[in-house]
């Protein structure tokens, strides 16, 4: 499917919502943020790996707040329970929660930004820009990172499973296995990473001078006038938030 947007202009927009959401530091704001990543996530048919990858970020993140300040929040006053040095307090959860909120907001729309956009559309775009090439690939290196990892890890699977590895139910079995699996990930990428430096550089990748580029991105004025708006509302919500916090008697 033809991209519609520019990559500028989804990332632009993925980071603006970022910034609003945490200037707003508003916990129903971020919520709405989230359920519509995922809403749109859904509409391009990548809900399910969008989620998946969230989770496995989000949860352990999400339990060390709720544990650091749900339970030892020094400014929390309302106490529901206690237990020695720790207490759930009111205050505590609140803020956690706001925290947990507006950090799922901003690794949702991320993600989604992620797993939507096209890598040759955005490195052809940033080449357009004169940014040098070797921020470029460092960013389609890392946007394509998760997937090469999880297909070469699927196939060591099957890998060893055809030479008759059993993996169990259990969570010991399934740890045990991942173990046995690390070693020839990391020496399979090992192996990429000198493959690709060696076609990089038979390409010239190094090499100074003017470049061309055979894919072309187009970029409509409304596209570009729509970002610089993107970009004014996310410096006014910065700035709203700025002045808000501004501790009062203190001069400007």
């Amino acid at each position: 499917m033809k991209q519609r947007l520019h990559p500028f202009t989804t990332l632009t927009l993925a980071a603006c919502a970022a910034v609003v959401t945490t200037a707003a530091a508003y916990w129903p704001l971020s919520v709405a943020v989230a359920l519509g990543a995922v809403a749109l996530a859904a509409r391009r048919g990548v809900a399910g790996r969008v989620l998946t990858a969230g989770a496995v970020i989000l949860t352990p993140l999400c339990l060390s707040l709720l544990v650091l300040h749900g339970l030892f929040f020094p400014e929390g006053q309302t106490v529901l329970a206690q237990w020695g040095p720790a207490r759930v307090t009111a205050e505590g959860l609140g803020f956690a929660l706001e925290l947990g909120t507006r950090t799922t907001a901003c690794v949702l729309v991320f993600l989604l930004f992620s797993f939507t956009v096209s890598v040759p559309d955005l490195v052809s775009a940033l080449a357009g820009r004169r940014i040098p090439p070797q921020f470029g690939f460092v960013l389609a290196s890392t946007l394509t990172l998760l997937p090469a990892v999880a297909g070469r890890l699927d196939r060591i699977r099957q890998a060893q499973e055809t030479r008759g590895m059993v993996v169990g139910r259990g969570l010991l079995s399934r740890l045990g296995a991942l173990r046995l699996q690390m070693v020839p990930l990391v020496l399979a990428l090992i192996d990429d990473a000198g493959s690709r430096a060696q076609a990089l550089d038979a390409r010239g990748f190094g090499s100074p001078g003017p470049r061309t580029s055979y894919r072309e991105v187009a970029d409509p004025p409304a596209q570009r006038l729509f970002r610089a708006a993107a970009l004014v509302l996310a410096a006014a919500a910065v700035a709203g938030r700025i002045v808000a916090s501004w501790p009062a008697g203190v001069p400007s």
